[in-house]
């Protein structure tokens, strides 16, 4: 159920974010919201993080669509299981998803967040993204950590 509820939550905050941006700013349009910190800029991207691989944005949406497919396989193997790979899953769906949508229907994704001094732009798919690979960072140290207690705990 939290795979379904990040994954939900995080579709929905970035498309309706997306569409703010979209029907309140100009394109190219920079609002500075927290100095130095956070800064609403409208840019859309088609191609893939950074702005690299510009006009190619339909194929990471066949990559989205895929890596969807994916994560609805292993969860259905029953392999992503545990609060940290659910809500890892969670995450990296919705943004996935996020993402995929805008170049399905726009053929670009609508990037508007740039923290502190620059370095990239970003949406709260990028964000969910980048979490979600956190969490599933976090996942495999935690399970590395209980296999070598495991073992410790075999051999005294």
């Amino acid at each position: 159920m939290l795979f379904y509820v990040i994954a939900i939550l995080v579709f929905a905050a970035d498309q309706a974010a997306k569409w703010i941006v979209r029907t309140n700013m100009q394109l190219g349009e920079i609002v500075p919201f927290w100095e130095g910190h956070l800064t609403f800029s409208y840019y859309e991207n088609s191609g893939a993080a950074f702005s690299s691989f510009q006009g190619y944005g339909k194929y990471f949406a066949i990559v989205a669509v895929i890596f969807v497919a994916a994560v609805f396989y292993y969860r259905r193997k029953g392999e992503l299981r545990g609060p940290l790979l659910e809500a890892a899953s969670g995450f990296l769906v919705g943004g996935a998803a996020g993402n995929g949508i805008d170049r399905v229907l726009y053929h670009q994704v609508t990037d508007f967040l740039i923290f502190g001094d620059g370095g990239g732009i970003l949406n709260l798919a990028d964000l969910a993204i980048n979490a979600g690979t956190l969490l599933f960072i976090l996942h495999l140290i935690v399970e590395q950590v209980k296999s070598r207690l495991h073992k410790r705990k075999q051999i005294n």
